[in-house]
């Protein structure tokens, strides 16, 4: 049951711009459309209905119709980090909108722009309990960039175009507008649009503090470069490397900042923290000098944090200054852009080679390296992600996006998926959201149409949100979802087993779907790896079948995640 072929668009005409008399709804629509945004997802409902009949009338922006609230907020932050450009989503409101809740949330920890657009009632019932009132002004106000609430039709023109502003200046993150449904149906005279909402314009780095960077680099003796998800969001990745490349950085990496140095670059040692490689977390323990850029030392990344880099003096550069100095106080902060920071510092910085490090960091390398079990094997955890990538790799080079949920699949995934570009890796870092995967990477393929996007999840994880199956045929979008099913909750499991004695609770499913006959009955092609005598071939022939695809491989759930540092352990006493 694929969509047929969707009617080619042409780009709005200028007539559509042209001045007269608009109602709100309809300026919503334009406003949208004029800061370049190709689609919009979301669920219509009573207080959200005349942005959507304005919608019918404008079908240069398309809607994408989501089945469930914050699968709309997940495609359009899946479109939102596979571009880099503001993703839109749509609700009606009461629980319409605070089904946007964990969305937003996700992308506020995350450094994610989206605008969501939330109908609400009347003027005249706010404050009456009246049906699907909610005030979800003040319910996002905590986890949202911003909140704007509209009281007149006329305050959309410096309203919309102020949200996307907002959405992507600085540290990035998510604002929420809300309109009652009385203002989007008042009408009002437009004499002139407003500018596209851009980027406000980034300030220079302090130049003394440059050249204290470049001095402090030059004198140390052991210096690594840690990378967070800022290297993404800015743009800095090719700088990044250049930087690792002329001072001789080891280089380290979050979760979120995979793929920012290719992870077969000689100075790349990989992802840091909880469940890296053993010789990565040592690196850091012996480093004299780390250089955090667009990081935010994050727990998991830093794990006990008194005992991380005990010996190390720190630079941090964050744009957002509230980062400097929130968790470890650096000896140089530096709040400014990742990519203005470093494109200012690389010309200023001695070239070296530093070989007495380098042989160090590679003695570490050789002596504790990340051991992928079964590696091979395509019916494995690691094998079967490797597999997935050798069969994207004859199809896409390195073009394919890779999106995960979360769990024991997504640390899998981060460890044996060879990323080498920016924006190829989409996961959730901050709040962990299982669910996220599936309309996550569905809004990427959307966004991008002419790459194959791959879905690693878990069965717990695809269940979250499993009924965007559904909106993934009717897009007949380019995605493949690889269901790696243990029966459980992986990661909930492991720490039982590995923490709580053994005491397995509520983590193993006595019952689950038939996740292939499920996704065929929701309108798409399917493959039980378990059932193919070829796993490698029955892969590279669904990753090159157009469409969607779900791909079920059952996984055992002895299979663990290691290594791994205990919960409240230092780095370097990783278990496994």
């Amino acid at each position: 049951m694929n969509a047929p072929d969707r009617e080619i668009i042409a780009p709005p005409q200028a007539h559509a711009y042209a001045t007269g008399t608009y109602n709100g709804a309809e300026l919503i629509v334009r406003l949208i459309a004029r800061q370049g945004v190709e689609f919009v997802a979301g669920i219509p409902g009573g207080a959200i209905l005349p942005v959507y009949d304005a919608l019918a009338g404008f079908p240069a922006l398309r809607h994408v119709l989501a089945r469930h609230e914050q699968g709309a907020g997940f495609i359009a932050q899946g479109a939102a980090r596979a571009t880099g450009q503001v993703g839109v989503c749509i609700a009606s409101s009461g629980p319409g909108a605070s089904n946007l809740v964990t969305a937003l949330a996700d992308a506020m920890l995350d450094s994610i722009p989206i605008v969501a657009i939330t109908g609400q009632v009347p003027r005249a019932m706010i404050g009456t309990d009246a049906f699907q009132e909610l005030d979800i002004c003040s319910v996002a106000a905590p986890i949202a960039k911003e909140v704007l609430f509209i009281n007149h039709a006329a305050d959309l023109l410096e309203a919309i175009p102020r949200a996307f502003r907002i959405a992507l200046s600085g540290r990035p993150g998510p604002v929420l507008i809300d309109v009652p449904k009385d203002v989007q149906l008042e009408k009002v005279e437009v004499s002139r649009w407003p500018a596209p909402g851009v980027a406000d314009a980034l300030p220079a780095p302090d130049d003394d503090a440059l050249a204290q960077a470049a001095r402090m680099i030059a004198a140390a003796h052991s210096p690594v470069l840690y990378l967070g998800g800022g290297i993404i969001h800015s743009g800095a990745a090719e700088a990044a490397v250049a930087m690792a490349e002329k001072a001789a950085l080891p280089t380290v990496m979050t979760l979120m900042a995979l793929g920012a140095m290719p992870v077969d670059h000689p100075l790349a040692l990989g992802m840091m923290g909880m469940h890296a490689a053993r010789y990565t977390n040592l690196v850091l323990e012996e480093c004299d000098l780390l250089i955090a850029v667009g990081a935010r030392f994050d727990d998991r990344a830093t794990g006990k944090l008194a005992e991380f880099c005990p010996t190390a003096k720190v630079i941090h550069v964050d744009i957002d200054a509230d980062e400097l100095g929130k968790l470890r106080r650096p000896d140089l902060s530096i709040a400014a852009d990742a990519k203005v920071t470093l494109d200012a510092l690389l010309p200023r910085l001695v070239a070296r080679d530093n070989p007495h490090w380098l042989q160090r960091v590679a003695d570490l390398r050789q002596a504790y390296p990340l051991l992928l079990d079964d590696g091979d094997d395509p019916r494995s955890h690691y094998g079967l992600i490797r597999a997935v990538a050798d069969a994207l790799a004859d199809l896409d080079g390195d073009q394919a996006v890779v999106a995960t949920d979360v769990g024991q699949h997504q640390m899998w995934a981060a460890q044996a998926y060879p990323l080498r570009r920016p924006r190829q890796w989409l996961t959730s870092g901050g709040l962990g959201t299982m669910g996220f995967g599936l309309p996550a990477a569905l809004g990427a393929a959307l966004a991008c149409p002419e790459r194959t996007v791959v879905c690693f999840s878990g069965d717990g994880s695809l269940l979250m949100n499993i009924q965007e199956l559904v909106t993934a045929a009717e897009e007949n979008a380019n995605l493949k979802i690889i269901v790696m099913n243990n029966a459980s909750l992986g990661l909930v499991h492991q720490q039982q087993s590995l923490f709580y004695g053994k005491r397995i609770y509520a983590s193993r499913y006595r019952h689950g779907p038939d996740f292939p006959a499920l996704a065929r009955g929701c309108g798409m092609a399917a493959l039980d790896l378990d059932m193919e005598a070829d796993p490698r071939r029955a892969l590279a022939r669904a990753m090159a079948q157009p469409g969607p695809t779900l791909i079920h491989a059952g996984i055992d759930i002895a299979c663990q995640v290691f290594p791994m540092v205990p919960p409240g352990a230092a780095n370097r006493d990783m278990i496994g």
